[in-house]
């Protein structure tokens, strides 16, 4: 399977003032912002005036590289701690680096061939997006997450049901042989197999071929309009239907959307040193279970399509703010499906990861565009 490279970006002169007050950085600013960067990025410590002009090898003074660092500390795009005397990135800082200086390490022809290898295209998608993740988690060592794929155009094969207990009824959604859907849904009684046996004949005749956007439509405009008038049979079916299509069944905060995700390597998140706080550490757990703010922000990325980087503050959600979260969309026959991508803290590998992300979206992409 041929997928396409991530492009380098070049570095690029900075003669224009970025948004956030910043003035002017000439050449030489540059380089010593991008080397304290990358050092920081690969060590983690506060990068001195020292360690930077050995790492440049620039032919000027100590004094004056503190002199550019303390500008680069005015213009808002690092820092000193308060325990060093050397500088870290801001979040400013790490916005000019990607967006301006960072040199993207396009994967070699083998790397991906060693990516594609690890997706198994005979699988059905439920596990393809999980291996998916776990790839990506793998990959990076941050916690990777893809979000299951929109399946509003794709027709509906059969549907069946099963009795589980305290009133619930297992809904399982057959779309293809490789994608295979299943909802839990909560009715207000028991129900036996050949009733919902019949339940299911019913809703088949009713729906099959139809995308989920028509099943939807097709519940709200004429079922529930006469549903006073048919008998209990199609009144179990109505009610049924209504939630494994309007997305009431069980979705954990994606129900307008019937959207999901798969999360690999969260704890993989526990070995940063930046993101060790305990309280911090369990909001951010919290919010991988409860799914609403990761799914908005994967929503956000959906709809922007391409590649999207979002570094603290810049996701809008105050549980990832010491994180950067890099997402990319996966499309098929020209259709944006989902996004996938990686969470962890903003001190993280951007011209590694940036490409890795990439190409696996390209790669799901293909997989899933085969199918159609």
């Amino acid at each position: 399977m041929t997928v396409p490279q991530a492009k380098a970006k070049k570095s690029i002169s900075i003669d224009n003032a970025p948004e956030g007050g910043v003035e002017h950085i000439n050449e030489r600013a540059q380089l010593l912002l991008k080397t304290l960067i990358e050092r920081y990025i690969r060590d983690g410590q506060p990068v001195g005036s020292k360690a930077l002009l050995a790492d440049t090898q620039l032919d000027l003074s100590p004094a004056t590289v503190r002199n550019v660092v303390a500008d680069l500390e005015r213009l808002g795009l690092v820092h000193s701690p308060h325990t060093s005397a050397g500088r870290v990135p801001t979040e400013q800082g790490y916005r000019m680096f990607i967006d301006n200086l960072v040199a993207i390490k396009p994967l070699h022809s083998g790397e991906v061939q060693t990516l594609a290898g690890q997706l198994d295209a005979s699988a059905d998608t439920a596990q393809l997006i999980e291996r998916a993740s776990s790839l990506l988690s793998g990959v990076t060592q941050m916690a990777g997450v893809v979000m299951l794929p929109f399946q509003k155009q794709v027709p509906l094969r059969q549907i069946e049901f099963l009795p589980l207990s305290e009133n619930r009824v297992l809904a399982i959604l057959v779309f293809n042989e490789q994608d295979v859907q299943n909802r839990v849904i909560h009715t207000g009684r028991a129900y036996g197999l050949p009733e919902l046996e019949r339940i299911a004949n019913y809703l088949n005749e009713q729906f099959i071929g139809k995308d989920l956007n028509a099943v939807r439509q097709h519940i709200l405009s004429e079922m529930r309009g006469t549903r006073e008038h048919v008998d209990r049979l199609m009144r179990s079916a109505i009610d049924m239907a209504h939630q494994v299509f309007d997305g009431e069944a069980g979705q954990q905060g994606s129900q307008d959307r019937g959207h999901d995700y798969v999360m690999a390597g969260v704890t993989n998140l526990m070995g940063y040193e930046e993101m060790a706080d305990v309280t911090r550490l369990r909001q951010l757990f919290e919010a991988f279970n409860e799914k609403q703010d990761i799914l908005d922000l994967l929503d956000k990325s959906m709809q922007a399509q391409g590649m999207q980087i979002f570094i603290g503050h810049e996701s809008g959600y105050e549980v990832l703010d010491n994180c950067s979260v890099i997402t990319a969309s996966y499309s098929a026959n020209d259709e944006v499906l989902g996004v996938l991508g990686v969470i962890g803290p903003t001190r993280m590998a951007y011209d590694r990861i940036i490409p890795a992300v990439d190409v696996t979206a390209k790669l799901l992409g293909a997989i899933l565009n085969q199918r159609n």
